[in-house]
């Protein structure tokens, strides 16, 4: 295992290989905040995603979250903090997480979330990219980055594909999150498992798809990829006008403000 405190990273032995074969199990390590993620945090995932994608005696990867979260989105302590005027700032913000999304999509091996709590925002698109996702009843799972006062436009792209137009425009536009049981009748989550087995159903799941032929597995993998690479770069591009606009502004910093505060109106 190693350990930088926030994202922790353990290799579980596929065991009818025996030659070293093994499964990544990436974990968001801040449970007393939901494991919601800061830029620094961000850094580390990518880093330990792209490290998995240059190991090849890792052949699938399971992403989730310590605690009772899987992940909670970005930490708005950090962003309230955003001076309207600075454009620089809201744009990295965004490139930030156009990295994250393309280390996770660059990945040519199975990739399984075991969705364990709560996943929203960007922890909700982040959850979205994985190719399988296994959680239980009690998860939940939205986009309500809106009632932060923050568009969301890299998360119409990510569920777009999954739940069409109409629903996306109402996870959008609504906020609401969902539960496990209307989270797999969309086809948020793949599998709904009991709430103990939901990692050990996900690390099970991958070790399975590690024992596929990993030439097929990648050619297949990037096929998939190429099918909306290009409207993953409109969007992180669209979003970084929108939000340099929308941060212009200064709703999203007074609505997190009072997000933070406990006075939403």
């Amino acid at each position: 295992m190693t350990d930088d405190s926030t994202v922790l990273v353990t290799r579980h032995p596929v065991p009818a290989d025996g030659e070293g074969i093994h499964v990544a199990e990436v974990t968001l390590n801040r449970p007393d905040k939901l494991n919601a993620w800061t830029a620094a945090m961000r850094d580390r995932l990518v880093a330990a995603l792209d490290e998995a994608g240059a190991d090849p005696q890792c052949r699938a990867v399971v992403l989730t979250g310590a605690g009772r979260a899987f992940c909670a989105g970005q930490d708005l302590a950090e962003t309230a903090a955003i001076d309207p005027d600075d454009h620089a700032a809201a744009e990295a913000w965004i490139d930030d997480f156009g990295r994250l999304f393309r280390a996770v999509r660059a990945l040519d091996k199975p990739v399984v979330a075991a969705v364990n709590g709560v996943a929203a925002g960007s922890g909700f698109q982040f959850a979205l990219l994985a190719d399988l996702r296994i959680g239980h009843e009690g998860v939940r799972m939205g986009q309500p980055e809106v009632l932060s006062g923050i568009p969301s436009i890299t998360g119409i792209w990510a569920m777009r594909g999954i739940l069409g137009r109409a629903k996306t425009a109402e996870f959008a536009l609504t906020g609401r999150l969902v539960d496990g049981p209307e989270a797999q009748r969309l086809g948020l989550l793949s599998r709904l498992v009991d709430q103990d087995r939901v990692k050990s159903e996900a690390l099970a799941e991958a070790a399975r798809l590690a024992e596929l032929p990993p030439g097929a597995v990648a050619l297949t993998k990037g096929r998939l990829r190429e099918l909306d690479d290009a409207g993953l770069d409109e969007a992180v591009e669209a979003a970084k006008k929108v939000h340099t606009a929308a941060y212009a502004t200064g709703e999203p910093q007074r609505e997190m403000a009072r997000f933070l505060a406990g006075r939403r109106r």
